[in-house]
């Protein structure tokens, strides 16, 4: 008997202190919303975004996306939005960065994978293209024409030849001038 006693003396302050972290742990996760669920004031304002962008004022549109991802920073939607705005900007790096928050939320989706791999590639960033072009052959089961798009894009760019420099007059520095005899 004083064994059992013993033993639920050493052991007591161990269970004690697993079962407080279970109990604790357990009723964190109840008050959490399921990564789907994006708040729908977020949703809204993607919206307006949107319709912004369709009326021409992208400046309001980018503030609406921006005010969407701050109210809710897993929609989706408004990182894609806020790609297409930047890459028709012109700001590539933006635009490619935008498209990676949106495949950190959903990393399979061929039609951003080739989005941001096209961008890549007009930046140079062949290898990073390459990445791309793995994923979506990981992907594609038996239709991968988006691969071989963005292969082939990959291949084209490779093949073109840097602009070769025009001839440039050099004139000789005064320390390569020869010396004149006095």
């Amino acid at each position: 008997m004083q064994n059992i006693g013993s033993l639920i003396m050493r052991f007591s302050p161990a269970a004690i202190a697993l079962s407080t972290l279970l109990l604790t742990t357990a009723s964190v996760s109840v008050g959490k919303r399921p990564d789907v669920q994006i708040d729908p004031q977020s949703l809204a304002m993607a919206s307006e975004a949107e319709a912004a962008r369709k009326a021409g004022d992208k400046e309001a549109a980018v503030g609406w996306y921006e005010t969407a991802l701050a109210v809710d920073p897993r929609n989706r939607a408004a990182y894609l939005g806020l790609a297409d705005l930047a890459k028709e900007a012109g700001l590539k790096g933006k635009a490619i960065r935008y498209y990676k928050n949106a495949l950190d939320i959903e990393p399979n989706d061929p039609t951003v994978l080739v989005q941001q791999g096209e961008l890549m590639i007009e930046k140079g960033a062949l290898e990073s293209a390459k990445k791309n072009v793995a994923r979506l052959r990981m992907l594609c089961r038996t239709d991968c024409s988006a691969a071989e798009k963005l292969s082939s894009l990959i291949d084209k760019s490779g093949e073109k030849k840097p602009v070769e420099q025009a001839a440039v007059e050099l004139k000789p520095v005064a320390s390569q001038l020869p010396d004149e005899k006095k």
